[in-house]
């Protein structure tokens, strides 16, 4: 019983990584129905702002990560500006390659930056461990869930009370009948990318302060926000936590006993359950758990 509550701890600690990425992918999503496959880099970028301010300039975990977050969104307002806004009014499926493209420029410059070597954050205390009813805890992955749970507090409170909050709802609902109200949706487009940095930035710190550190190849980690967003659906903010914290407890409920109950799927089949998860999600319901099921007339 201790394993399988351990295993349930350990996935939702890890989903928190998933849900703060999974939330970037909404935020874009709604405000440009656009899908971006750029923020696995917006990640890596984010983890290396704040590895650079606390590692090379010497800034204590918490004012790097909020100086890093700032300079993850200013590198999402430069993509939407730069690669984005210029394609307003071409197809999405044109936008969504573009964003593949930035991807791929944006992880190249920070490869070149971290070289082979891994990039550590190193946070304060990180490794004492909290036990209780026989589980235990990180205080750096205690920190991730605290983190994670004030970032979706804040969001909603963003989205019911600040105006720019409510912008960026009635852009998401109607862009023309938006402009008509005197919204200026490229900026509300310009906020949405801004907001999806800052957290990826958020990810990517406590990615970094992992043991494992930030590698080339860590970037793999935001895909497993990608089964997260369409299990919870491509437009639902509250979608996007539950299927994050889904994809993290299933991926690590398949580490602890598949190898066990099922040998023959392979040793690594925990990579391939969140998309297995994803894939039965899609058989009840095609458009998520909480998704907009859209009526077209023909």
């Amino acid at each position: 019983m201790n394993q399988f509550a351990q295993a349930i701890l350990n996935g939702f600690s890890q989903g928190a990584i998933y849900a703060l990425l999974a939330l970037g992918y909404v935020m874009i999503y709604k405000a440009t129905h656009v899908i971006s496959f750029a923020q696995p880099a917006l990640m890596v970028c984010g983890g290396l702002f704040s590895y650079h301010l606390t590692a090379q300039i010497g800034l204590p975990f918490w004012p790097g990560l909020l100086l890093a977050m700032i300079l993850g969104a200013l590198l999402g307002m430069a993509v939407e500006r730069l690669a984005l806004r210029p394609m307003v009014g071409k197809p999405v499926f044109t936008l969504a390659i573009i964003t593949i493209g930035v991807d791929i420029v944006l992880r190249i410059a920070a490869n070149r930056y971290m070289g082979a070597n891994p990039r550590i954050v190193t946070f304060p205390d990180g490794s004492r461990q909290y036990e209780f009813l026989g589980l235990s805890i990180t205080h750096q992955r205690v920190a991730l869930i605290a983190v994670t749970a004030i970032t979706v507090v804040a969001l909603v409170m963003f989205f019911r009370y600040a105006k720019a909050g409510l912008a960026m709802r009635a852009t998401a609902l109607n862009q023309e009948t938006a402009l008509a109200q005197g919204i200026r949706v490229g900026a509300i487009f310009a906020l949405a990318w801004a907001i999806a940095g800052g957290l990826a930035t958020i990810a990517g710190t406590f990615v970094a302060a992992g043991s494992a550190g930030m590698e080339q190849n860590t970037w793999i980690i935001a895909l497993k926000a990608l089964p997260a967003i369409i299990i919870g659906g491509l437009d639902s903010l509250p979608g996007a936590v539950i299927g994050g914290l889904a994809v993290g407890i299933v991926e690590s409920l398949t580490a602890v006993y598949q190898p066990d109950v099922a040998p023959f799927l392979g040793a690594n089949f925990a990579l391939v359950a969140p998309y297995a998860l994803m894939f039965l999600v899609l058989l009840v319901r095609p458009y998520g758990l909480f998704g907009t099921r859209e009526v077209e007339r023909v």
